[in-house]
């Protein structure tokens, strides 16, 4: 099976596990068998709105195997960040919500909503009904010298009623009106990773994703293998023109794939399909599943690119035949 040599799994949440309220299709019986052979499962995430343990009883009525321990959060990262460069109990103004909050207390820091309470940072992450008055108390306080963080930087995040802006959007508006950039928490930036390799105590984990700027980078960025999944945003355009930094390690339709052994790809060929650049246009023959193909294709794709990136145009038969 693909999970055999690692020891901890760090599993994005939103795309991978669920979409909103609903969990992807199998998703938590994967989980389960997974654990049961002996994995630790760790759910890391860029949204720090939650704290853990709402996340994990979330989790929990999804039917996917997991405690508050299992948990880690941009929210934790980017709390440990601040700590690590301000007095202890120093004030921290938040720009987001009670997982912030949380994050923060557990780290000795004193959450306030206010400029006027001199802040010696200001942390942001994505929250539901976040209010024009709280950015603007943020912007003052940058603008008094506050340390910015931000808990991640995606600019939008799947849901079950399709991409709605994350994060990273909201936080042009301080980022924009101060100019003053932040310093990011999350994926695919150091600090998430790092968190989740103390928390964990992994010695090789395996990273779990659906998306290449975050999950997939971030994993890159840290040395480390990676899964990416398509029960989220990557699509395959997005994975065949991906550049060095965006490409997986594997690939699989769902977390399914953890539980199945990985076909050999080699020179293009995959299954019982095999791809070929032809005119300078890529090509792919045979039959069998989608993901063997597209694993064929990429591998030729890829080989092609090297350190850069081959244009859509170049692989659309494929798409027409496994998009």
């Amino acid at each position: 099976m693909l999970i055999d040599g690692y020891d901890t799994l760090l599993l994005d949440l939103d795309g991978v596990v669920y979409l909103g309220s609903h969990a992807v299709p199998g998703a938590p019986a994967a989980l389960e068998k997974a654990q049961r052979r002996g994995v630790r499962l760790a759910y890391v995430t860029n949204n720090a709105s939650r704290t853990p343990a709402a996340i994990s009883a979330h989790l929990r009525e999804l039917g996917a195997p997991a405690s508050a321990e299992d948990v880690v959060t941009s929210a934790q990262a980017a709390a440990r960040l601040i700590a690590e460069r301000v007095p202890p109990g120093a004030k921290v103004l938040v720009v987001g919500g009670s997982g912030l909050r949380l994050a923060l207390r557990d780290r000795g820091l004193r959450p306030v909503s206010t400029a006027a309470e001199s802040p010696v940072a200001v942390v942001q992450g994505i929250a539901p009904g976040l209010s024009y008055g709280l950015l603007a108390e943020g912007a003052l306080a940058v603008r008094q010298g506050a340390l910015f963080v931000a808990s991640n930087a995606d600019s939008t995040m799947p849901t079950g009623r399709g991409e709605l802006p994350g994060n990273g959007a909201m936080v042009r508006v301080i980022a924009h009106a101060t100019g003053v950039e932040p310093i990011y928490a999350g994926k695919p930036d150091p600090p998430l990773h790092r968190e989740s390799m103390i928390r964990t105590g992994a010695r090789r984990p395996l990273v779990v994703g659906d998306r290449l700027d975050t999950d997939i980078e971030g994993a890159s960025n840290a040395g480390v293998e990676s899964l990416l999944v398509l029960t989220g945003v990557a699509t395959a355009a997005d994975v065949l023109t991906a550049e060095p930094r965006h490409r997986p390690t594997y690939m699989g339709e769902d977390l399914g794939t953890l539980l199945l052994p990985y076909p050999e790809v080699r020179e293009g060929a995959c299954g019982g399909w095999r791809a070929e650049w032809r005119d300078g246009v890529l090509r792919l023959e045979g039959e069998g599943s989608r993901i063997d193909g597209l694993r064929a294709a990429c591998d030729a794709a890829w080989a092609v690119a090297g350190a850069g990136r081959v244009e859509e145009d170049a692989v659309k038969p494929v798409l027409d035949r496994v998009g």
